[in-house]
Order: structure tokens, then C-alpha cells, then sequence
């Protein structure tokens, strides 16, 4: 499978068939290949899938506290010994609430968790991918910075603002009026919240790093410290928003496994991508946490409820 339309014209050829009730063709067919694709790893799988793309400027599109109840109920009845594929797709999100979901999944699965990001897992996103023993990624998938921003400002960009203003104020006390205009639209205490933010996602970034990615490793620590220091360089990155391409990410050190080294995975992970795209693109849904037995917790637009649906998987 793996192509858009044709998963598409699959969720429409479902949709002209009696169904279970409760359950649309959407559902049908995410749930068909998420089993498929647990059945070909012999692991269990988890897909988080964010709207961010199809439906802009939704709260709660970020990674959150609520999402651990997603976590929590797609978690349940899941085989552990063989391991956790979670599969990502995510703008990011609160520091907090990742590194709460990330000590979940590992008191859950030990350090045998995958991560596969189809297509972009940015921010609070590549940290969770930081987290894992391995990274799945196709050339087409991409993670970012983790340079935390606070309220939407980038906290190193404050930083290095304070930085380039006390400099030019040494230099010339006459620059003091216009740095003033700057520097008085930050609260006083907000230079110090931008120093730990970093701080905080460089030390848990580094520590995911050392301790599962590149466990047991003599040169673990070293290469963890070159890839935070990497990942978190807004000055190289220039932006936020920056995609960092599976070639740079094993460039700087990254355990990145590709998906078109195994066609068949290749083939099963893009088509579980498109089948969640398709279902955020064309339903209320705005985010979607569900494993490959059915279970999913379903964020929905239209009434800003939670929906837990559980359903028998269905095998074709």
C-alpha cells in the first residue's frame, strides 16, 4: 500500500460497507495497518499523531499533560517484553509533560522503545526521539531544534538579546535608550526562566542520551554531549522550525536506522501515516494516541471532548 490515494480510496471503499457500529472506515483502516505492522515487528505499537498540519491554531495540539491519559490507556493490555514502537508525529511541546510521557513509557517498556517519525517530529518531539534505542526515519522525515521557546520566544534568542545589549551598552553608553525599548517587554525574572529551560532540556536530552541510546557505551557521554550540543545551537539552526534531515541527524551521532533499508516496513509505516493524516484531515479528530489492539484516545474538534473508543482489530 503506502501511497495517499490509494489509502484513500481503500477508507472510501470501506466506507460502502456495513460497519461495526461506532466505527468508521477511518477507524477501520488505522487500526487494520497498526496491526499489520505490529505483526510484522512482533512488537507493540503506539501511534501519536497531532492535527497541527490539517487543523492550525487549535489549542492542545501540543504535546501535554492530557496526553499521558492517552498514553495511560493505550499503554494497557499491551505486550511489553518484546518491546514499543511509538510512532511520532508532533510540532513538540511542554518540556514537562515530555519528560513525564517518556519516564511513563520506560518504567513501562525498560529501554527497548523504538521511535519512527514518518514525517516531521520537531521540538519536545526530537526529545522524545532522543529517548529511544533506535530512530526509524524515511528521507522524507525530519526533527528539529530542541532550543525551548517560552510563550512562543525563543529562549536562546533572549539570551544572546540580554548578551548583545550589555555588550554595545559597554561600547557606547548612548545605546542604552534604544535597548531599553527591547529589553523592558521582558518580565525580570524572564532571563532566568530562559537560562533553566535550556538547561533543563539540554541535561534531559543528554541524559536519554547516555543512558538508553548509547547504554553501556565507554564514549556514550561523549557523543550524547555532541549531539545536544547539535540539536541545541539556535545560532546554527536559525529557526525553530528547522527540519533536520535523517543524513544530519546520523551525522551528528544519532542511532538512525532508515526505513527504506526494509521495504516492508517502509510499506506499512508510510501507509499507518497516511491513514491517520487522511483521518485528521477529513474528521473532527485533532489528535489521535491509539496501539495496534484498537484502543485509542481521540482528541475531537467539534465538541473539545475526550473520546475513548475500543474496538476488536480487524485482520484482512
Amino acid at each position: 500500500m503506502g501511497n495517499w490515494h490509494q489509502v484513500l480510496r481503500e477508507i472510501e471503499d470501506e466506507s460502502k460497507r456495513t460497519l461495526p457500529k461506532g466505527i468508521s472506515a477511518f477507524d477501520l483502516t488505522r487500526r487494520k495497518y497498526l496491526l499489520k505492522l505490529s505483526e510484522y515487528t512482533g512488537r507493540s505499537v503506539i501511534a501519536y499523531y497531532s492535527g497541527f498540519l490539517s487543523k492550525p491554531g487549535i489549542q492542545l495540539l501540543d504535546i501535554n499533560d492530557e496526553d499521558m491519559n492517552g498514553f495511560m490507556s493505550t499503554v494497557h493490555e499491551l505486550v511489553r517484553i518484546n518491546g514499543l514502537d511509538l510512532i511520532i508525529h508532533t510540532p513538540g511541546g511542554s518540556i514537562a509533560s515530555t519528560e513525564a510521557i517518556v519516564r511513563y513509557l520506560h518504567a513501562m517498556f525498560g529501554n527497548n522503545i523504538r521511535v519512527i517519525v514518518p514525517q516531521v517530529a520537531m521540538s519536545a518531539g526530537t526529545m522524545i526521539a532522543c529517548s529511544a534505542k533506535e530512530i526509524i526515519m524515511g528521507k522524507q522525515s525530519s526533527l528539529g531544534p530542541i532550543d525551548p521557546q517560552l510563550r512562543g520566544i525563543p529562549a536562546q534568542g533572549v539570551i544572546k538579546e540580554f548578551e548583545t545589549a550589555l555588550k554595545e551598552y559597554k561600547a557606547d553608553h548612548d545605546s542604552l535608550a534604544i535597548w531599553q525599548q527591547i529589553i523592558q517587554q521582558y518580565r525580570p525574572t524572564f532571563l532566568g526562566q530562559c537560562r533553566d529551560a535550556i538547561a533543563w532540556t539540554q541535561s534531559f536530552v543528554g541524559e536519554q542520551l547516555r543512558t538508553v541510546m548509547f547504554e553501556g557505551q565507554a564514549d556514550g557521554a561523549t557523543k550524547a554531549a555532541k549531539i545536544v550540543e547539535a540539536l541545541g545551537d539556535a545560532e546554527t539552526h536559525k529557526a525553530h522550525e528547522r527540519h533536520i534531515p535523517a543524513s544530519a541527524c546520523t551525522d551528528m551521532g544519532l542511532n538512525v536506522a532508515m526505513l527504506e533499508d526494509d521495504p516492508t516496513l517502509q510499506d506499512l509505516v508510510l501507509t499507518v501515516h497516511h491513514a491517520f493524516m487522511i483521518t485528521l484531515a477529513n474528521t473532527g479528530a485533532f489528535k489521535i494516541i491509539e496501539n495496534q489492539l484498537g484502543r485509542a484516545f481521540v482528541k475531537n474538534q467539534q465538541n473539545i471532548q475526550l473520546l475513548q473508543q475500543v474496538a476488536a482489530p480487524v485482520k484482512r
